[in-house]
């Protein structure tokens, strides 16, 4: 019990509390959280937060690590395309009192770590574009928890890649994405004034590339092309993520070396990586950063898998001279000083506390995202077009057209 206080003490002493417009959390003790479109498959709950105005609705869950509820409740922000506050009234995108109570919880069923897992169905809302979820506690819009991004498309725009795949390697390390534009069904008098357009890979934001403009606008047909001769609006394709199988405690499964059982919460032990910047290509399936919460031993249930403590190691022969973080979609990708790994005698180790599943990871450097991974044209990755077109009634950047385009499929 004593050890239980300490830690919500410790969760709990948290400042910072002001709100971000971006994927955060403001406090330890919230864990795993996730936004998807409603589905009840573990494989769903990785699918980019992205749906069709009048569509499918929105799932959140997340856990709280303590043993007893919380009265939490939720609001919706729109945001503009680059994902500042717009100068909307929540009447103007919502039908309703923009005030949700999270009243959906489950506690975790004999778990070294007690926790409550909460759900909330996002309402629908009245037009598209980037909208901002915030969690808070007790009804006190300060007390932030948690806040997530997730985006709503009309639709009203049709992008269609160039060729098969709609890209092109620049070098050996390179992707780059070529598109066009039909907005038929849209008035655009100044598609160059009003439209921007997004790229961002397998999910992320902090490597999204913006600002982009069409190399070609046909105002007769209602076309714009987007095919760029040099490499300032490329990606690095990166590598294969590295993954590790945990989902269950009896048998670990793949890249797992050793799992110690003498103090609970248990700590996995992932086998020890070394960099892959210089090596050949290897192809080999993952989920393109992204992660799994599964439990093989006691059923799939969110509340029967466990919290562990999960210690990465990286081999190197030297200290780098930037700072070395292991990063996915677990942290959303965040380099913090709980992922920064710290170097000690030829190797790097950082000690994380996840939940049990499937997890795909990787190793970046605070200023190279390929110095330890590699990065190779083939890569198979997964990327998100997005185009919002600035209207006047309302006032608002509106995301009129959305595509996922899978770049070297399996």
């Amino acid at each position: 019990m004593l050890i239980l206080v300490l830690l919500s003490a410790l969760f709990y002493a948290s400042p910072d509390k002001e709100l971000r417009y971006e994927d955060f959390v403001y406090e330890e003790q919230v864990k795993t959280v996730r936004l998807f479109p409603a589905t009840d498959s573990p494989e769903g709950k990785s699918q980019s937060p992205v749906v069709q105005l009048n569509g499918n609705q929105l799932l959140l869950e997340f856990d709280d690590l303590q043993s007893d509820r919380a009265n939490y409740y939720a609001k919706i922000l729109f945001c503009n395309y680059d994902w500042t506050p717009a100068n909307l009234h929540d009447l103007d995108f919502l039908s309703e009192y923009n005030e949700f109570n999270i009243n959906e919880y489950f506690y975790s069923n004999n778990t070294h770590i007690p926790y409550v897992h909460y759900k909330f169905l996002v309402p629908r809302v009245k037009i598209a574009g980037n909208y901002l979820l915030i969690v808070y506690r007790d009804g006190d819009r300060e007390d932030l928890m948690l806040s997530k991004r997730f985006m709503v498309s009309s639709d009203a725009a049709v992008i269609k890649p160039f060729t098969n795949l709609g890209m092109t390697a620049i070098g050996a390390s390179n992707q780059q994405i070529q598109f066009e534009v039909s907005y038929n069904g849209l008035d655009i008098p100044s598609p160059l004034e009003t439209v921007n357009v997004v790229i961002r890979q397998n999910q992320r934001w902090d490597n999204a590339v913006r600002d982009i403009k069409p190399s070609f606008v046909r105002q007769n047909t209602k076309q714009l092309e987007y095919r760029f001769f040099s490499d300032d609006k490329s990606f690095a394709a990166g590598n294969e993520f590295r993954f590790v199988d945990f989902t269950s405690l009896n048998y670990p499964g793949q890249n797992t070396a050793r799992l110690d059982k003498s103090a609970k919460p248990y700590t996995l032990y992932v086998a020890t990586d070394v960099p892959r910047a210089g090596q050949r290509y290897a192809q080999y399936p993952d989920i393109n950063g992204n992660y799994v919460v599964l439990n093989r031993d006691f059923g799939e249930g969110e509340t029967n898998s466990n919290y562990l403590n999960v210690v990465f190691t990286l081999q190197s022969t030297q200290q780098a001279s930037d700072k070395v973080y292991v990063i996915g979609a677990f942290n959303d990708w965040k380099k913090t000083p709980e992922s920064e790994m710290k170097f000690k005698a030829g190797i790097y180790t950082c000690e994380l506390l996840l939940k049990q599943g499937f997890y795909n990871y990787g190793y970046e450097s605070e200023t190279d995202q390929s110095a330890i991974e590699g990065s190779h044209f083939e890569t198979e990755n997964l990327y998100e077009i997005l185009i919002y077109n600035h209207t006047f009634y309302p006032e608002a950047d509106q995301l009129v057209g959305y595509y996922p385009l899978r770049v070297n499929p399996r």
